[in-house]
């Protein structure tokens, strides 16, 4: 496939002198979007050779590592999706140990080495355990890109300082590196890499390109012509073409669909007839429509008419709906795909009988505390549908927010959204740094910073301010700053300043959470519900807290009017 990975592997594995083989190994290369989403993985174990069940351990971390690595959410990064793998396969290794007769003695359970190599558009991530050896050649030389984690007790003695069974935990070292075409990675036991020399390897390499795994097997008869005692196991990955970036695979036939037009009551389209138009913006349109099939009422969304020149926004819009066929929350827009049957680009959700959050504050200018919280708790259980899947909102403001006659809340439109795994992907989906609506958005956004899930808090923190004091925290002041220096000087007007009925303690939680700095907001959005509903009796509360931590200019400037009048008092006293 054009402007996609492709690789070339060769593979290869002996017992060598010894009876039983107690390396493992594996390479997995997937195809359609699976390629651009998890990407290319190949692994490399050896079990202890003091171990009657290494080679099920070997076989085990392999097998697990390359079958659940492609079942993890194909929102997350190559990093978070390995690294839970693998430490789910250490906490079965090291449970099987300890459940066996040997449980007491390491060198006898289910301990292996290893390494992966997962190659994901154009970067490489390496993943290590133990003394197994990843290097990438470099002329007729070999750059080793992982530490050996092995002990020399003397040069006859050495043991595995690191190795997955042994505890409970396992510290993987983690490496990224950019691919460039032509990239050629060797995966190695030490059966091999202690008994060949680097030019061999490069030499049969590139003798044997067009056969990668006949050049392996002539790279283990060497090293076992060279006297090798131990099990020995290699592969070979070259690279042979890198994707560009643009995610085409990842958008699927959406990407090939033509624009609909502005759609009208009563037409027919798609197996819809439209009822009525029930937004318009110059982001998207959105109409009411019927399901002449099942009577059923959905909304249809298409393209805004004032964007469709832009390849950026169409790529967003394309989004939407492979962000909510990932996430399954009540309170998310829960939209229904229609491959089958659709000729034009536009996006079928369920219809939501209610008003946004806008409308119901409209509605409620003074609501009691109580139903703040309620509603509050909602839209955290949907953000926290995204930040499980490493998405990031990064539009919630109140229009972005539904409340149904039921009083259930859901969080609409994902244009904005961002993805983890995406952008490793395709770094062309993420568009610009702000694409949210100024007076939510955080002040990392401002400098030019990357949201996270703080900055989903931050945006949560706006609203349950605004929802009990109708106003801002900052007014319209965050937007305008684009220093440090400036957002330094943002003062947080406290809510219950200007709403006596709140309570100090409730005013405090949401001040962490749209303090300037990510990282003095909450530790996770349940701590922020948890002080919506407890007083956080262990640090003072903003509005306890001294005037010069909590408005220095206002400290400042009641100090300076007491100087003053002290000179003046002083003045009068010598005149007199």
């Amino acid at each position: 496939m054009p402007n996609s990975l492709a690789v070339s592997i060769g593979q290869f594995s002996s017992p060598g002198v010894k009876e039983d083989n107690q390396d493992f190994h594996g390479a997995l290369i997937p195809t359609g979007a699976d390629l651009s989403l998890k990407g290319v993985a190949v692994a490399i174990a050896d079990g202890i050779s003091s171990s009657p069940v290494s080679r099920i351990a070997a076989e085990s971390a392999i097998k697990s590592f390359l079958t659940d690595y492609y079942c993890t959410p194909e929102s997350w990064t190559v990093p978070t999706s390995a690294q839970r793998v693998i430490n789910a396969v250490n906490s079965w290794l090291h449970s099987q140990s300890r459940a066996g007769q040997c449980g007491h003695d390491r060198d006898k359970g289910y301990v292996t080495t290893f390494s992966a190599l997962v190659l994901k558009s154009r970067m490489a991530h390496l993943f290590h355990v133990g003394d197994s050896r990843i290097s990438r050649l470099e002329g007729k030389s070999l750059e080793q890109l992982t530490i050996d984690h092995r002990v020399e007790i003397s040069s006859q003695q050495s043991y595995l300082g690191r190795a997955l069974g042994v505890n409970p935990h396992v510290e993987i070292d983690y490496r990224a590196l950019p691919l460039s075409p032509g990239d050629v990675f060797v995966l190695a036991t030490d059966g091999v890499y202690d008994w060949v020399t680097a030019p061999f390897v490069a030499g049969a390499i590139g003798e044997l390109a067009n056969d990668l795994d006949q050049a392996a097997r002539i790279i283990v008869c060497e090293a076992l012509a060279n006297g090798s005692q131990d099990n020995l196991t290699i592969q070979i990955l070259r690279v042979d073409g890198l994707p560009d970036g643009e995610g085409e695979e990842i958008l699927g036939r959406a990407a090939d669909l033509p624009l609909p037009p502005l759609l009208e009551a009563r037409m027919e389209f798609d197996g819809f007839r439209i009822i009525r138009q029930i937004h318009a913006s110059s982001r998207s349109h959105a109409y009411l429509a019927e399901d002449l099939e099942t009577g059923g009422i959905a909304v249809i969304k298409i393209p805004s008419i004032d964007l469709r020149g832009d390849a950026a926004y169409l790529k967003r819009f394309m989004m939407e709906e492979w962000i909510a066929r990932r996430l399954n929350s009540a309170n998310v827009l829960k939209t229904f795909p229609r491959d089958g049957r659709r000729t034009h680009l536009y996006v079928v959700s369920e219809f939501v009988d209610g008003q946004t959050l806008t409308q119901w504050m409209i509605d409620h200018p003074r609501p009691d505390v109580e139903t703040v919280r309620g509603l509050l708790e909602q839209i955290a259980v949907g953000l926290r549908a995204f930040h499980r899947k490493e998405m990031v909102h990064q539009d919630l403001r109140p229009e972005n927010i539904m409340i149904d006659r039921d009083g259930t809340v859901k969080i609409i439109d994902f244009g904005s959204a961002k993805v983890a795994g995406v952008l490793d992907a395709a770094p062309d989906l993420g568009g610009d740094a702000l694409l949210g609506t100024a007076q939510y958005s955080a002040p990392e956004y401002f400098l030019g910073q990357s949201g996270t899930w703080r900055s989903d808090q931050f945006s949560l923190g706006v609203i349950a301010y605004q929802m009990l004091t109708g106003k801002l925290p900052y007014g319209a002041q965050v937007a305008k700053t684009r220093t440090p220096a400036q957002q330094r000087r943002l003062n947080y007007r406290p809510a219950s300043a200007i709403n006596p009925e709140i309570p100090v303690w409730v005013d405090s939680a949401i001040h962490k959470a749209v303090a300037i700095d990510p990282a003095r907001r909450h530790e996770a959005l349940s701590e922020f519900l948890y002080y919506l509903r407890h007083p956080d009796t262990e640090s003072r509360s903003s509005a306890e807290a001294a005037l010069s931590e909590r408005n220095p200019v206002r400290a400042w400037q009641l100090a300076t009017l007491f100087l003053a009048l002290t000179v003046l008092f002083l003045i009068t006293l010598l005149a007199r």
